[in-house]
This record gives C-alpha cells, structure tokens and sequence, in this order.
C-alpha cells in the first residue's frame, strides 16, 4: 500500500502541475476581467447618478473661465436685424451704501488731475437691464431682446467692486447677485456692455492684443483682436438706440486702422462674464485684403487707440495651432474672461465644430 500511496501522489503532483500550467493564465486573465468589469459597473453606475447645471462657463481643457455663453454656438451668425435694442429713460443708482465708492473714485480723479496726472475719464456708458433671448415662430432663428438704461464709467468702476465689504458684512455680490441664477442680476451691477471682435487677415492669421499695462481694467491680460465698450455719446445719435455691428466696426477703426469695406463681419453670441457682470458681442471679422504683414505696417503708421494695447500675437488660424497658443503655460492663467470663448467660437465658424472638437480633443490629452 505504501507504494500505491507513493505512486498516487507523485501522479497528483504531476497533474496538479500540468493543470497550473495550462490553466493559471486563463483562470488570472478571467479572474482580472471579472474585477475589472465590476469595477466598470461601479463607476457606470456612479456616473449615471451625476448631475450637472446646463449653464456652465467656457471651459477648454486645463482652462477654465468665467464666460457664459447665453446665445450663440459660432457655426451661424446673428444678423443686425434679430437684435432689438430699447433704451430706457431713467439713469442707473446706487443703493446707499454703495454711492460713497462712487464718490471716491470722483475724488481720485480730481486729486489725479490736480497733480498734472492722468486723471480718469467719466464717460457715458449704458448698463444692461435685461437680455432675452427667443426664437421666431417659423424658421427658429434667434431673436435678442435687449434693454439699456444710461450710466457711466465712475458708477462702473463703483459696480466692478463686487466682492468689496458693506457696512452689514455682506458684499455686492453676495447681496445682490444669486449664484444658481447667473442671468439674474440688478442693472446697476451691469454697468457695461462691450463688443469683442476675433480678426484673422488675408493670409490667415489670428490677431491677438495684449492689454495695455497703463489701462485701469485688466491690464497685462491678453485679449480679443478689438475690445470695444458701447458709448452712449458715440453710438447713439440722438435719442436712438446703439447698433451692435456699427459699435464693432468702429472698433476696427479705432483698434487696428480698418475700415468696413476691408473685412467682412459676423456676429457669434452674446456672452456674460459671470464674474465681473459685463456682457459682451462676440463678431468675428475676415480681412479681404489685408495680410499679417500689411497689418504691421499700418499699425506702425499710428491708430487712434495704441495707448490701449502693449503687444500684439499674430497666430496661424488653424484649430490646433490657436488651442496650443489659448494652453500655453505662459497665457493659460493670463487670459481675459471672454477671450478663449471668443477665439474657440470663431474657429467652429470657420472650420465647422468637428474639426474643432477633435483637435482640442488631441492636444488635451498630450498635456495632461
């Protein structure tokens, strides 16, 4: 008996052996499988519990923004004539607690002069009472409502002071402004509205402007081709209400020398920095003639606005080579609120979204 015993173990040794050999890859590789399915079905069903606001600001990748798009998708443009404009009679004011700001920036100014120093300007602006946004009953197109009333800068520059304390703790923007609402906001909190134009030449090449370090607002930033705020003395004449295309073409003139018959101009969106309240008009512009280095040279020969930009990028208007430039390590975190949603809408208007989409795709992943 003890050799049968003898013999019987060495056979099961020697079949439990041959039996690990065979089979322990495909018992592991069913039993990874097993665990990586079930760990699959987990997060399914965890993603399928999430939630998210359909209001969401401009974001590309690592880059994220306060830029609201209300209205606009950058593949069909916005005529002048579905855009309704009313301004209304009675001028902006303060709440009480607020109204001193406004006096301080007044004194500032005059003590500025007084020290043969540049004072700052008070011009007249418009604040934005209301944007609506509808669709005509037939064709669907849209249609944007909006409504004025008349301001100026110091009562901006008062307004722009949201995060600044009251005499009760409170701020202006935790008071006043509701952050599961972003449309929702007083009119004295938005005291600007502003044209932003995206320019690509002739030869297709993306201007990009830096802002002035000697400006109030957002110095250093990079920004749009042409930043245009609305003047209430300048774009209404008479008693009549502002045309969004006339505030950008005189951006264009003003910014870069370029008069109307040189380019041809669409309207993008309407979008809201939901940070600072100001809304915007995005346009993109195409020169007809006007090359990069036509460009540079008109600019050496004087605009009326130079004081406002310190440099300007001139970039190839192609998707991945305008996505690479938005998330370079040296713009990333120096961009103005509504600049990279402006630069991405005009991109999908040219290039259409899918060409777009995939190369922000492409390069996204390569960074992270």
């Amino acid at each position: 008996m003890g050799g049968i015993d003898l013999a019987n173990g060495v056979v099961g040794a020697v079949l439990g052996m041959l039996v690990a050999v065979l089979f322990q890859d495909p018992i592991q590789n069913s039993w990874y499988r097993l665990r990586t399915r079930s760990k699959s079905a987990v997060r399914g069903l965890r993603r399928r519990e999430e939630s998210s606001p359909v209001w969401r600001t401009f974001s590309l990748g690592p880059l994220h923004t306060p830029a609201l798009i209300v209205e606009g998708d950058g593949e069909s443009s916005i005529p002048a004539q579905a855009v309704y404009i009313q301004v209304l009679d009675q001028e902006i004011e303060l709440p009480p607690d607020m109204v001193g700001w406004r006096a301080e920036i007044e004194e500032e100014s005059a003590r500025l002069q007084a020290e043969g120093r540049t004072p700052l300007w008070n011009g007249p602006r418009y604040a934005v009472e209301t944007v609506g946004i509808s669709r005509t009953p037939l064709d669907e197109q849209p249609e944007i409502h909006l409504r004025l009333r008349p301001t100026d800068y110091y009562t901006f520059l008062a307004a722009q002071q949201l995060d600044r304390r009251l005499p009760d703790g409170t701020t202006p923007r935790s008071r006043y402004l509701d952050p599961e609402d972003p449309l929702s906001a007083p009119a004295f909190l938005q005291c600007s509205f502003a044209v932003n134009v995206a320019v690509v030449t002739a030869d297709d090449m993306l201007i990009v402007t830096q802002r002035s370090n000697r400006v109030r607002m957002a110095s250093g930033v990079w920004n749009s081709s042409v930043n245009e705020g609305m003047s209430r003395h300048i774009d209404s004449s008479g008693r009549s209400a502002p045309d969004l295309y006339a505030v950008a073409r005189r951006g264009m003139r003003e910014e870069l020398a370029i008069e109307p018959h040189e380019y041809a101009l669409d309207m993008l969106a309407f979008v809201l920095d939901i940070e600072k309240r100001q809304w915007s008009a995005h346009f993109y512009a195409r020169l007809k003639d006007v090359s990069c280095a036509d460009m540079q040279a008109r600019i050496s020969r004087g605009v009326a606005d130079r004081w406002e930009h310190q440099t300007i990028d001139f970039v190839p208007f192609r998707p991945s080579a305008v996505i690479k430039y938005m998330l370079r390590a040296d713009r990333i975190h120096r961009w103005a609120p509504v600049a990279p949603a402006l630069f991405h809408l005009a991109l999908v208007h040219v290039h259409s979204r899918t060409p777009v989409e995939r190369a922000a795709a492409q390069i996204i992943r390569r960074i992270q």
